[in-house]
């Protein structure tokens, strides 16, 4: 899975108003049961081998339109320890009739769901034997309107249905043994109204119309865990092809696109742009890809990817998009698909034994998206993404609340916890590192070995590491990649000057102003390949110990991360940091993401002054990658949206930006109509939608703005070529901040009558961050709409929330109405967005506030995110107190 949604994104407004929203009556057979003691001890987590599957028959009956499905199921299982007792899995279905067979013999069983994460006891009239039997059952159940277990959407006057079952929502479709240990075959028969498609995991191998109604029947799937099987049914279209023969393929891969009918003209890129990550795959892994056909499919509502083995599933806008589309969506196309391809290999061929071993999965194949992405198109630039989103994950990584990347997982209400910034940007950073110290081929023959011992099957973190260590040949790998995949936290190592060319390194535990970091945690070491750049002189060594001494014979600036592919934070005294500043414009894009993450954790730490900041902000935005440019300004807009800058400081910030963008996008120029710009190079693209962004936003340039508006009155009149979809965004913002609140409504209608998967959830944005409390106040309490989805309606708040005139009172809404967000069915991520969406408050108070949500937390995956917010308002409080006073008065004196 590839979790594209952000903490500003997730939350949505007319919460109040939606009847989906109110909080769902407790199912019967959700209810708390009495367990008879023979029964045994009810598992909070793993289920145990007492009762294992061996293979599955699923037979649906999906009409998207009708808000419940049929079911019925028929898995094959060994019974190791009899008795009339069977713990599984179950989340509210009604199930009408459970029965065994055995040898012939039929006993019939009850069932009922044992507590709210779906555990299920099933009790048969008599005792099962050891041995082979067949457990089936009957039941119905409800769809989902969030992307959740089975959930359908209506798109343009018809209904759709798909599923997503990681991580433990398949128990919410059919009854099931729902642990990624248990990998087996799966035969899917999905019946449809006449005339629709399903689709699963396997091909399809014959329909059968009975009368109404279209049966289809699907082969037999490769060994397959319970989360990624493939269940979707509704009038979808697509476009058909294959992944030509390769060396490690010596036949054509079927493949296709699939989308709802309003997308039926843009398949083709994504048809041709996954042809060649297959193929670039293939030649990493060495070997063809793992299933018989491969599905692309879209789901306008999907909150980023998933890699339904056979069946992906993605976010609309990733999949939805041709040739004249931004570099940004390009951009996420490939490492996306990638991301999600590798999967294929990494994670559906070879699955996660417990999910203890879930992050790496998602770890490697997020540097493989990255990686791969970047293979498919060098033009985009798209590997230099990995390094942006690892150093974003220290962020989070630096909090004393926390965790490693592999923590052992106990219960199953922490398992979606682990589906996190600290699995995907930390995770990917450290196998990136770990690769780049061991040798690129060694490591890829390190995977190469791991893949072939464990085809078809499940390994552990265990397993992946001895295959590792045995291609390295070099025993400290093994301890060097477990300090940093099983402790927590960020290294930060401090270089001071020990005279001729060399520096003594010292490394310790980064921690924040005001954090008191427990002694144990300041007394943690890693095994930190610490790579040196000065000049041409390159050196790397590895620091095992507290302290140690490097030496390095080049002229210039210190560059302590050479290349930025170290998962740590540096720290340099005074004379050595203004001299990198310095040199902020020359430096090596991945270079200068790790200068502007360490200065800034440096702030922040109560070290770097104001006056660096500042000084960098105009350096590293002259630099001509376009990730270390957007970032250069990136820290001080953010102190500015937390309210830690003086009026005088915001008018400063405005006029640096000025400053340090006007003249870059003056000399770059912009015309706002689609495609105006289509002759650039990607890159290029890119910068000019981050200037258009900060000069409209933060310059608050009004001739700009005004083009800008110009041209969303184009586009409202009809004329669908006045603006291009790239600057969408910070038009709509332009557009609308003078209009307020029938503006908002005229964007809200615009938006609710197109299926454009970018232009809907765009004019959505902008009416969620209108900064507007008239805005906020009509979103929230008072508009209603059916044509507004769930999705869409958790997006508004947060974004409200994020908001300085608005935060307040969305934060005052949410705080009244936390079980009501809890309980609106939005998936694997909606626990965890809604204190993201809080986390960015500055204030003792606010975080006492937070922290009085605890309780509505309790055996949730989204309370270490709480807790995560909690720190993070705490600690902005400090930082705001002890230095937002000499930042303002930096800023205020800009000119």
């Amino acid at each position: 899975m590839r979790a594209l949604l952000l903490a500003a994104t997730m939350l949505a407004g007319t919460l109040a108003a939606a009847p989906a929203l109110a909080a769902p009556a407790a199912s019967a057979d959700a209810k708390a049961v009495a367990i008879p003691a023979a029964a045994g001890v009810m598992p909070v987590g793993k289920l145990g081998n007492a009762v294992v599957p061996r293979a599955y028959r699923l037979d649906f009956t999906l009409d998207p339109a009708q808000p419940r499905f049929t079911g019925h199921t028929e898995i094959d299982v060994t019974v190791n320890e009899g008795g009339r007792y069977v713990w599984m899995h179950g989340l509210d279905l009604k199930v009408k009739q459970v029965v065994a067979k055995v040898g012939g013999k039929t006993i019939a069983g009850t069932f009922q769901q044992a507590d709210p994460t779906g555990v299920a006891l099933v009790t048969f009239a008599q005792p099962l034997p050891k041995g082979a039997a067949t457990l089936a059952f009957d039941y119905e159940a409800g769809f989902n309107d969030g992307p959740t277990g089975l959930f359908r959407v209506h798109v343009d006057n018809q209904w759709y249905s798909w599923s997503q079952f990681e991580s433990i929502d398949a128990r919410g479709a059919f009854p099931s043994f729902d642990q990624p240990g248990f990998k087996t075959p799966y035969i899917v028969t999905i019946t449809t109204p006449a005339g629709q498609r399903a689709v699963s995991n396997a091909p399809e191998v014959g329909t059968e119309t009975r009368g109404p109604q279209t049966v289809h029947r699907f082969a037999p799937t490769l060994p397959l865990p319970s989360y990624l099987v493939a269940v979707m049914a509704g009038p979808f279209v697509s476009v058909d092809g294959a992944v030509p023969a390769t060396p490690q393929r010596a036949t054509p891969l079927p493949l296709r696109v699939i989308s709802t009918k309003p997308n039926a003209d843009k398949l083709a890129f994504a048809l041709d742009g996954t042809k060649g990550i297959v193929s670039h795959l293939e030649n990493y892994f060495g070997q063809a890809f793992p299933f018989p056909k491969l599905d692309q499919i879209t789901a306008p509502i999907m909150p980023g990817a998933m890699e339904n083995a056979g069946a992906d599933l993605y976010e609309d806008s990733l999949l939805v998009l041709d040739d004249k589309a931004s570099t940004a969506q390009k951009r996420n196309f490939g490492m996306v698909v990638a991301h999600e391809l590798a999967h294929q290999w990494f994670g559906d061929m070879v699955s996660p034994a417990w999910w203890d071993d879930i992050w790496l999965n998602e770890s490697f194949a997020n540097w493989m998206g990255f990686r791969i992405g970047n293979e498919w198109r060098p033009d985009l630039n798209i590997g230099a993404g990995a390094l942006e989103e690892g150093f974003a994950a220290m962020n989070t990584d630096a909090l004393i609340v926390g965790r490693p990347i592999h923590q052992k997982i106990e219960r199953n209400s922490q398992i979606d916890a682990a589906f996190d910034t600290i699995t995907y940007g930390k995770g990917g950073h450290v196998v990136s590192m770990i690769a780049a110290f061991m040798g690129d081929t060694k490591f890829r023959d390190g995977v190469r070995g791991y893949m072939a011992k464990h085809k078809y099957g499940n390994a552990s973190t265990a397993d992946f590491f001895g295959a590792m260590a045995d291609a390295a040949g070099d025993p400290r790998i093994l301890p060097a990649m477990q300090s940093f995949t099983d402790q927590q936290g960020v290294p930060l190592v401090t270089f001071a000057p020990a005279g001729q060319g060399k520096w003594n390194v010292t490394q310790s535990r980064y921690v924040r102003l005001g954090t008191q970091a427990p002694a144990q945690a300041l007394a943690q070491t890693w095994g930190v390949p610490l790579c040196l750049r000065q000049g041409d002189a390159r050196v790397c060594q590895l620091l095992v110990d507290k302290s140690g001494t490097v030496a390095i014979a080049g002229n210039g600036a210190l560059m302590p991360n050479a290349g930025g592919t170290g998962y740590y934070r540096f720290e340099l005294p005074a004379a050595q940091w203004d001299s990198l500043i310095a040199q902020g414009s020359a430096l090596p894009g991945g270079e200068a993401l790790a200068a502007i993450d360490s200065l800034e954790a440096s702030f922040l730490a109560g070290r770097a002054t104001p006056a660096q900041l500042v000084a960098a902000a105009r350096s590293f935005a002259a630099n001509p990658d376009s990730y270390a440019s957007d970032g250069a300004t990136g820290q001080l807009e953010a102190f500015d949206d937390r309210g830690m800058l003086s009026p005088a400081a915001h008018d400063g910030l405005r006029r640096l930006v000025a400053e340090v963008r006007g003249p870059q996008l003056a000399k770059l120029g912009f015309d706002p109509r689609a495609g105006a710009h289509a002759g650039d190079d990607p890159d290029q693209q890119q910068r000019r939608v981050a200037l258009v962004a900060e000069m409209s936003g933060v310059a608050e340039d009004a001739a700009l703005n005004a083009k800008l508006a110009k041209a969303v009155d184009g586009l409202l009149a009809g004329d669908a070529a006045a603006l291009d979809p790239a600057f969408y965004n910070s038009a709509f913002k332009a557009w609308l901040k003078p209009r307020g609140l029938e503006g908002a409504k005229v964007l809200m209608e615009k938006a609710l009558s197109t299926e454009d998967p970018l232009l809907r959830p765009a004019a959505l944005r902008a009416v969620g961050r209108s900064n507007d409390p008239a805005v906020a106040k009509w979103l929230i309490e008072e508009f209603s709409d059916k044509r507004l989805r769930l999705s869409e309606k958790l997006t508004g708040i947060s974004l409200a929330i994020a908001s300085p005139k608005t935060a307040d009172y969305a934060f005052a809404w949410a705080n009244a109405h936390v079980d009501t967000l809890l309980s609106s069915g939005g998936g694997i991520f909606l626990a965890r967005s809604l204190p993201q969406a809080v986390s960015g408050f500055c204030s003792v108070d606010k975080a006492k506030t937070i922290a009085a949500w605890r309780p509505h937390f309790a055996n949730n995956s989204g309370a270490l995110e709480l807790d995560r917010a909690i720190e993070r308002v705490q600690d902005c409080a400090v930082l705001k107190d002890q230095r937002s006073a000499a930042l303002s008065a930096e800023l205020a004196a800009v000119k």
